[in-house]
């Protein structure tokens, strides 16, 4: 079972991570016996975060509890403090996980972090803007490895734009493996277009003793 933790600091962005972690958390659109997934909040401390949004988290674990596997999931949002240096040690983390296999998503200015850190230099990725990251990212060498998409996929690496969250969330699920391809198709026509037929079609995907929303 994949362990999914989610670095919070302050600012955080809060819109970035609602898709990802309502449907990683609720497991209410996962296929036929899937396990449900272990969704920890992590950070530098224990002590209160404020988001973009003005909510409060309390992280309950420390950047030393990340268990470094291959069935770790690691999210990084965005926010306005990843210039900070304490939040070194979670760059750190990140090469250890990327190292071993594990599954990094980064979106918006964790992508610039990464990119400081040199981690964007030699894989494709993508972010707000190619200038965007030569310009809040100074060890950024990675020109010729960016893609201008919402969000781009390199193995174990999926990074996004501000505006990619909901790709971003479908990549993420289709890496893990928790939603049926059908299930997630219409998942995703359902909450980019808003068409109520996709809604239908998506509740026909699910198993027959799902309970379904009404």
């Amino acid at each position: 079972m994949a362990t999914v933790y989610i670095y919070v600091l302050d600012t955080l962005a809060d819109w970035e991570l609602g898709y990802v972690t309502s449907e990683l958390n609720s497991g209410r659109f996962f296929k036929e016996g899937e396990q449900r997934l272990s969704l920890r909040m992590v950070s530098y401390s224990k002590e209160t975060i404020h988001t973009m949004g003005g909510l409060a988290i309390e992280p309950n674990y420390l950047i030393e509890d990340i268990e470094v596997s291959e069935t770790t999931v690691l999210l990084l949002p965005g926010a306005e403090t990843w210039s900070d240096p304490k939040h070194g040690a979670i760059i750190e983390k990140t090469k250890e996980l990327l190292k071993v296999g594990a599954t990094v998503c980064a979106i918006c200015g964790a992508t610039a972090a990464l990119a400081n850190a040199g981690l964007l230099n030699n894989r494709p990725h993508t972010s707000n803007g190619l200038e965007f990251l030569e310009m809040v990212s100074h060890g950024y060498k990675g020109q010729g490895f960016y893609i201008e998409t919402p969000y781009v996929v390199d193995n174990n690496l999926i990074t996004a734009s501000s505006t990619g969250a909901l790709l971003w969330t479908k990549q993420i699920i289709e890496h893990i493996g928790v939603f049926q391809s059908s299930t997630l198709e219409f998942w995703y026509d359902y909450f980019s277009t808003g068409n109520p037929k996709y809604f239908f079609a998506l509740m026909e995907t699910l198993p027959a003793n799902h309970e379904k929303l009404r």
